[in-house]
């Protein structure tokens, strides 16, 4: 344990092959914690909301992360064998300094999921405490961007931990749910609706799709020679499983309990173990959200010295340089769950729509380059280079990306806030994730495919991890 309470050297560095370590089943455990929490919960009572009857949401729920947990995995793959950040990676494809477009994106990305998660975990500190909402909501900022500094080693540890508790505190409240509620009921006369469900199965995978740019940070410091499958089926079958489960759960909550459990999420969640567990369940809601909490500022400071080592040349960061970015992200972070609170579910929503337009081009033109276009074959100096074979900007990657995002408009629906001209033509159903992943994903192919032979005499990841460390 004090390995893991030291820390962490590596930056956005690549990691030499002599500090490599793990097995990827800790991936399970991690991803397993990082999705069975609340704003899972959350996330499948919005497949309830959007007006799907029950049964089809569970439906949605279960095939959405199946579908979305696919490429989430594959990027988990790209850690142990590039030995680098999951978005530092998007330069090959980009370009050194075109990779900010698609950087700036995920910083969003990540500010917004992680106040998101800073209103949820400072409900339930300020139940502990009963501390003001707001001074909670700064504390839960504060513990996170601490663990986020000690890095790599204890996030894995927590990890482990969290996926305990996080099962035996789903499984109470799960028999809880059932026990006490007439589930049954809500259940029954299944009416399907094929705009509401294709709506549902997009905000499911979305919040799979939206987890790209995390998975290779948590796996890059895994031996080379771990096999692509071992690491795709370990993150797979915990993401998928985790957030099955906890959508599953927060669909039947809103069901049976509607207005109730809208607004009030940690209040009913709590209510529904009995007045002598409060304590013991906001305490666990508190740290079951934080796994994901601390990821957010983890990835979202390597995402931000990304952005911005483009223009130094910089490949790696000191102490104080680390702490800083971090301190930064939390701040930010923090300030937005404090000013953003009011109706959260409505913004939780609309945040997830728009995250995903933007994402899953990202995220097709990432994994065809690297299993389809360079082979899992990169020169990682070059990546730190805006002088290097990746150059400064790629302006076929950047078409694709556009593009792959300009497709998706007339498909898009945004909860009514901007609805593309075809999507009443499928009765108001979002397939805009679909067309995101598919075209700009076989564009790239069709652009890049020629310098496929050039990447071929690129050095391995493995090799490059070592010259660059």
């Amino acid at each position: 344990m004090a390995g893991a309470l030291e820390v962490e050297r590596r930056s956005i560095d690549p990691v030499p092959e002599s500090e490599r370590h793990g097995h990827p089943r800790s991936l399970f455990t991690l991803w397993f914690a990082a999705n069975m929490q609340i704003t899972s919960a959350v996330t499948g009572a919005l497949t309830v909301l959007v007006g799907l009857h029950p049964l089809w949401a569970l439906v949605a729920v279960v095939l959405g992360n199946a579908l979305g947990g696919v490429p989430m995995a594959l990027h988990a793959a790209q850690g142990p064998k590039l030995g680098v950040p999951q978005m530092i990676q998007s330069r090959a494809q980009f370009g050194v300094h075109g990779a900010v477009l698609p950087l700036l994106l995920v910083v969003v990305m990540y500010l917004g999921f992680f106040a998101s998660g800073n209103v949820l975990g400072g409900q339930a500190v300020a139940g502990i405490t009963h501390l003001p909402i707001d001074v909670s909501i700064a504390c839960y900022a504060a513990l996170t961007a601490l663990v986020a500094i000690l890095g790599y080693r204890l996030i894995h540890r927590f990890g482990w931990v969290a996926s305990v508790l996080s099962v035996v505190v789903f499984v109470y409240l799960s028999v809880r749910l059932v026990a006490g509620k007439d589930v049954g009921a809500v259940l029954a006369a299944p009416k399907f609706d094929l705009p509401a469900f294709l709506l549902a199965l997009s905000l499911t995978a979305s919040w799979q799709l939206t987890f790209g740019p995390y998975v290779a940070d948590t796996s890059r410091y895994l031996p080379s020679t771990t096999s692509v499958r071992s690491t795709f089926w370990w993150t797979y079958g915990g993401t998928v499983l985790g957030a099955s489960w906890a959508m599953c759960f927060g669909a039947l909550a809103f069901a049976v309990a509607g207005k109730a459990f809208k607004g009030h999420e940690v209040d009913y969640i709590v209510g529904l173990g009995g007045g002598a567990l409060v304590v013991p369940l906001l305490l666990a809601i508190a740290l079951g959200k934080f796994t994901v909490n601390v990821l957010n500022v983890y990835g979202g400071y390597m995402s931000v010295a990304t952005t911005l080592t483009a223009f130094t040349r910089r490949a790696a960061l000191s102490r104080g340089g680390r702490i800083a970015y971090i301190a930064v992200v939390a701040v930010l972070g923090a300030t937005l769950a404090i000013l953003g609170r009011g109706d959260f579910l409505r913004n939780f929503i609309l945040f997830l729509e728009f995250l995903l337009y933007f994402l899953t081009p990202w995220s097709a033109i990432n994994l065809v380059d690297f299993y389809l276009v360079r082979h899992e074959r990169y020169d990682l100096t070059a990546i730190y280079d805006p002088d290097g074979a990746y150059g400064r900007w790629n302006g076929r990657a950047l078409l694709a990306y556009a593009i792959g995002i300009a497709v998706q408009i007339p498909f898009a629906n945004a909860d009514g806030v901007f609805v593309g001209f075809l999507a009443p033509l499928l009765g108001g159903a979002d397939v805009s994730w679909l067309i995101g992943l598919t075209v700009p994903g076989l564009l790239y192919w069709l652009l890049l495919r020629g310098r496929s032979g050039a990447s071929r005499n690129a050095t391995t990841g493995r090799k490059s991890a070592s010259v660059g460390g």
